[in-house]
């Protein structure tokens, strides 16, 4: 078969915006590839995401509740689904590159810690060292896919997952913005932020953790009542707040993704409302105690026992710890209650007949 279909697809993107991330002016691959006569690289990127192991851990990967009852919470999964759908979105309403889009989306999460955020943070503090898990998802596609050789994944999708993660506080704000991100990038950043505000809010009125008369009062005048109206107020004017920067952009005033000061003070009011009233008090939970008793299970476990550490991650990896730090946070909420359970019985009790 030749290119003609690829060079097709290609010459398509010659019909996006003039800021948007054309895969003819990709920094291209670590390592060269011949190029597929199907598939654009980034095209080629998402499908490799999608078909890794990493991606289908993420489906018994904690979002914010750990061990729900209920079948309709949020998983890392359907958080990552959620993150696509709304990235490609705005991707294709401003002409950006919804192919680069969708893979950098599918790819960001990956690299998540059993048990969420607790988990990353845990981690962190047991092993002395910074760990995140942008950093984890970007050296899953780069060193551990694979058997070790990594996905071979294009800079412009590798960016992406590595720079996805944002501040607490006003990250939308343009000098926040690093001004070498691409405009698909800058998607994702916001596009994760607007999935998980509202997902988690569903989830905690779900676990009755939050009613709804609790919300700010602007929250619901502003955003709107129900849940798709919130993501639709948020996504329009995102839309529209970009496109006049990449209608008035000049070279020292580059477009940026971006929103009204209206709604990006109202989103940033109801973040800062889901960490007081969500996230924190999630971490107390007793599900979250045990999460952690589980880990630290786990760390102290594989440390006096490296050798119990599978050797494709102490094959790529020059100690002990780092290759510990690869096996637990791959982990899935399922497979760390189980190891932990046959390391010392009893310990998972808590998730009784919630983990099968």
């Amino acid at each position: 078969m030749n290119d003609s279909i690829r060079k097709r697809l290609e010459e398509k993107e010659e019909n996006l915006s003039v800021f948007a991330s054309k895969v003819i002016n990709s920094k291209g691959r670590e390592i060269f590839e011949e190029a597929c006569p199907l598939r654009t690289d980034f095209q080629r990127d998402r499908d490799r995401i999608v078909h890794s192991k990493s991606f289908r851990r993420i489906k018994h990967k904690t979002q914010v509740f750990i061990s729900p009852l209920g079948d309709h919470f949020v998983t890392r999964l359907t958080h990552t689904l959620e993150v696509s759908q709304i990235a490609r979105t705005i991707s294709r309403a401003l002409n950006l590159n919804e192919d680069l889009t969708e893979a950098m989306s599918l790819g960001h999460d990956i690299g998540h810690t059993p048990f969420g955020h607790l988990g990353e943070e845990l981690l962190s503090e047991l092993s002395g060292e910074n760990f995140r898990h942008n950093h984890q998802s970007l050296r899953l596609v780069e060193k551990i896919e694979k058997e070790g050789k990594g996905l071979n994944l294009t800079f412009e999708v590798r960016e992406g997952i590595a720079h996805h993660s944002k501040p607490r506080g006003d990250f939308l704000d343009r000098k926040n913005i690093d001004s070498n991100l691409s405009l698909e990038t800058q998607v994702l950043r916001v596009s994760d932020a607007i999935a998980y505000l509202n997902h988690d809010l569903l989830d905690a009125f779900r676990a009755e953790v939050l009613t709804q008369d609790q919300l700010p009062k602007s929250t619901i005048s502003i955003l709107g009542v129900r849940h798709s109206q919130r993501i639709n107020t948020m996504v329009s004017d995102i839309v529209e707040a970009s496109l006049h920067t990449m209608i008035n952009a000049r070279p020292e005033l580059p477009p940026i993704i971006t929103m009204s000061s209206e709604i990006k003070n109202e989103m940033n009011l109801l973040r800062e409302f889901m960490f007081e009233n969500v996230y924190l008090p999630a971490s107390q939970s007793e599900e979250s105690q045990a999460a952690k008793s589980i880990l630290i299970l786990l760390f102290n476990y594989y440390k006096k026992f490296p050798q119990k550490i599978p050797m494709e991650y102490r094959a790529i990896n020059e100690s002990d710890q780092a290759a510990m730090m690869d096996y637990i946070s791959g982990m899935t909420d399922n497979f760390a209650i189980r190891v932990a359970e046959n390391i010392s019985p009893g310990i998972s009790n808590v998730f009784k007949n919630r983990i099968p």
